[in-house]
């Protein structure tokens, strides 16, 4: 297990999370402590992102993707929503 130092979000990322409502805001930020505890949890991707894991949570009612990479001990968050286009959508943007 590695230990993280910096948790570092694209820009992608902060857009997506301030357009949340503030009650939903602690979910993806739950997410991110569970990570930052294990960063192994999330599946490993393969074919074009590979090296990035993909973490699933609750949201309510909803199942949340969030994608996330670990480079030289720091936590990279790329994006999180749904699963409809989400892996195509993260392709493009990485």
């Amino acid at each position: 297990m590695t230990s993280i130092n910096e948790v570092i979000q694209s820009p992608l990322f902060g857009r997506l999370k301030k357009k949340l409502k503030k009650y939903r805001i602690k979910f993806p930020d739950d997410a991110i402590r569970k990570i930052m505890e294990a960063p192994e949890l999330g599946e490993q991707t393969i074919g074009d992102l590979s090296g990035v894991r993909v973490f699933k949570f609750r949201m309510g009612n909803d199942q949340i993707l969030l994608a996330y990479e670990i480079l030289e001990k720091n936590l990279h968050l790329y994006a999180f929503g749904f699963h409809e286009n989400f892996y195509r959508d993260l392709k493009k943007y990485r």
